[in-house]
């Protein structure tokens, strides 16, 4: 499929929600919350952006890694690359009505299982974002992620039987939209979670329970101690606080307390293959992609997703061969150099 086409269907599709930029670093749609942007001045996003791009990597050309291994396995699931589609909803308010929720789920459900991944699914005010989630993962044979909005105990553990009920591989909360005031307007509120709620939520689930919006080192133990099998390392795309670090300024700390004790997912800015392997690099064991899989599957649908997945494979495949990187397993840091300070 020609990802310039979809680009360009997407832009006109998407006018007045998302400008579909060359580079996605929300510049042009700060503070657009409704919308695609960052909340407030845009930090958070700003932040994203930037902490990836403190790394370069190290080319390397004389060694002996001829082909790369791209696959991993992940909630018992073999997957071709290291990449899951992020939770989204709002398709309405975010995504200037382009395409359904039910939509919108099942192009991004599909199209990450066709690149041979898997992608989260999203929670919010509106039941029909939740329920076209489960649906999409249903009729993809359980193969997706439901992720649940820190809602009350009650609410949550409803709706972690419901992601059970369609056979989820896991399913999870996004504890980093704890803040999010559309969901208290509607009459549906969120907040933190205590460590015995977490806990508690994790030993009921029969399927894998995902913690997702960790961004101290001492959440991530606190995950772990609470039998969560991953967490993922995000600042919800810089959409709920302002001004906080970016994911990966965080990771690497993150990682090196807790990796090994529990799966650790990034997300935050990755565009390209070579943004991919940086994650890892900092000790990611997989990688979250939102935004651009949104004008991916208004411009393209699933096949739009499926084709963008795998550009950023054939990206990951060709750093992986320029870096000496045999499989995504094992990235070390030492591919990584500092870029200038101005940067």
């Amino acid at each position: 499929m020609d990802l310039a086409a979809v680009r360009k269907i997407a832009k006109e599709a998407l006018k007045g929600a998302c400008r579909v930029c060359p580079v996605c670093d929300g510049r042009a749609c700060v503070g657009e919350v409704p919308g695609m942007g960052g909340t407030g001045t845009g930090a958070s996003f700003f932040a994203n952006v930037q902490a990836l791009k403190r790394y370069r990597l190290n080319l390397r050309t004389i060694h002996g890694v001829k082909s790369v291994d791209t696959g991993l396995e992940l909630f018992g699931r073999k997957l071709a690359l290291p990449v899951l589609g992020a939770p989204m909803t709002g398709t309405t308010y975010n995504m200037n009505a382009a395409i359904t929720e039910a939509e919108f789920a099942r192009c991004v459900v599909d199209g990450c299982l066709k690149a041979g991944t898997l992608s989260m699914t999203g929670d919010g005010a509106d039941p029909a974002m939740y329920q076209s989630g489960l649906d999409a993962i249903q009729a993809a044979g359980g193969a997706g992620v439901p992720i649940i909005k820190p809602r009350s105990q009650e609410d949550v553990i409803k709706r972690v039987r419901e992601a059970e009920a369609v056979g989820a591989v896991a399913v999870g909360m996004d504890v980093d939209g704890a803040g999010l005031i559309t969901m208290a307007l509607k009459g549906q509120p969120v907040g933190p979670k205590t460590f015995e709620e977490i806990r508690e939520l994790a030993a009921l689930a029969k399927a894998p329970f995902v913690v997702k919006g960790v961004m101290t080192v001492d959440e991530a133990e606190l995950a772990v101690r609470a039998g969560a099998c991953a967490i993922v390392v995000s600042n919800h795309g810089g959409r709920v606080l302002d001004h906080t670090p970016g994911s990966a300024e965080v990771l690497p700390a993150i990682a090196a307390k807790v990796k090994g004790r529990i799966a650790v997912l990034a997300d935050g800015a990755v565009r390209t293959g070579i943004d991919v392997l940086k994650m890892l690099a900092l000790g990611a064991d997989a990688v979250l992609i939102g935004r651009p899989l949104v004008w991916a599957a208004v411009g393209g649908g699933a096949d739009g997703v499926a084709a963008y997945l795998e550009k950023i494979k054939n990206e990951l495949v060709s750093a992986m061969l320029l870096t000496a990187v045999p499989n995504v397993r094992e990235v070390s840091p030492a591919i990584l150099s500092p870029a200038p300070a101005e940067l």
